[in-house]
């Protein structure tokens, strides 16, 4: 059974950054690119991994977070990119439950590698 992945992204060019990296692995990936549908779309659906940027059109990754360990108690991994790479914003996002934190510019490569430790082997 495929992993179910949610990608809350904006950037055209991040999200096919993301597509190469789970292009191999064996997930099913569904992509948002304002946070109003990512909050709807978490409120009807069970995944297995959300990947979220911070800042998103309507509603942001923050609000994602809230929803998912606030609201619904859940402890789905949870992968934060952002541009805003001030330490203060990094301690912040893993602080309130973020499992991993990138920054952009993403590289194929390297998110990749990071996100292998949230993948089944």
């Amino acid at each position: 059974m495929a992993m179910k992945v949610l990608v809350c992204e904006d950037d055209i060019i991040v999200i096919k950054v993301i597509q190469v990296a789970l292009e191999n692995e064996n997930v099913e990936a569904i992509y948002l690119r304002d946070g109003r549908k990512a909050l709807a779309y978490l409120a009807a659906h069970e995944v297995d991994l959300i990947i979220t940027d911070i800042h998103m059109p309507y509603h942001n990754g923050d609000e994602i977070l809230k929803l998912v360990r606030e609201e619904q108690k859940k402890n789905t991994p949870i992968i934060m990119i952002s541009s805003d790479t001030a330490e203060e914003v990094i301690a912040l996002a893993l602080r309130q439950g973020v499992n991993d934190f990138i920054k952009k510019p993403i590289d194929a490569m390297s998110f990749q590698k990071q996100l292998k430790k949230f993948l089944p082997a």
